[in-house]
């Protein structure tokens, strides 16, 4: 089956007004950088099911590795990625660190990628 190509314009009309107002209210080319990287840590299924385990409450990376049967070393690996996109937080309790989700926007995040690919 022939690939088809995406619709476009018949002819060739650049809409000045409209492109000048879009690229006013586009953000800076650094904080787009910034926000792709964010998106790039939600492409690993690992990174996410730890996310998910999280939403749960406050894990050590003992209890993520045996929930997920994989090394301590794998997930202390995925916890640092995670930590580094200020994605989770970690509290020390004695010898236990124990993480968990950084905030609400997380959350937010998680729930509504869920709510769209369940659509």
């Amino acid at each position: 089956m022939a690939r088809r190509e995406p619709p476009c314009c018949e002819e060739i009309q650049v809409h000045t007004d409209a492109v000048e107002q879009v690229r006013r209210l586009l953000p800076q080319d650094e904080v787009l950088y910034d926000l792709a990287e964010l998106f790039k840590i939600f492409g690993d299924s690992t990174r996410v099911k730890i996310l998910y385990a999280l939403l749960e409450g406050e894990l050590c990376v003992c209890d993520i590795a045996s929930l997920m049967e994989v090394t301590q070393s794998a997930v202390s690996h995925q916890l640092r990625v995670l930590k580094g996109s200020k994605l989770v937080k970690s509290r020390r309790k004695g010898k236990t660190v124990y993480y968990s989700l950084a905030d609400e926007h997380v959350i937010s995040i998680l729930s509504q990628g869920m709510e769209h690919i369940l659509e």
